[in-house]
């Protein structure tokens, strides 16, 4: 893989996880204004907008974003 394909793939990657992210925010906002917080959706849906916000920060550390 050449450093642009590397490159763009990365782009790729890095808009991918924003959009999931994102995503994940308005289904929980969605949930919460039907008070469904302590289904087993919310949850899981809590943990995707974790898991993404863990790499968001990432990117950020490194100078990525």
């Amino acid at each position: 893989m050449t450093d642009a394909e590397q490159l763009a793939a990365y782009r790729a990657m890095q808009r991918f996880v924003q959009e999931q992210y994102n995503a994940a925010e308005q289904k929980l906002a969605a949930l919460k204004a039907q008070h469904k917080e302590k289904t087993a959706t919310y949850r899981q849906l809590w943990a995707d907008k974790m898991t993404y916000k863990t790499i968001l920060a990432l990117y950020k550390t490194h100078g990525l974003c």
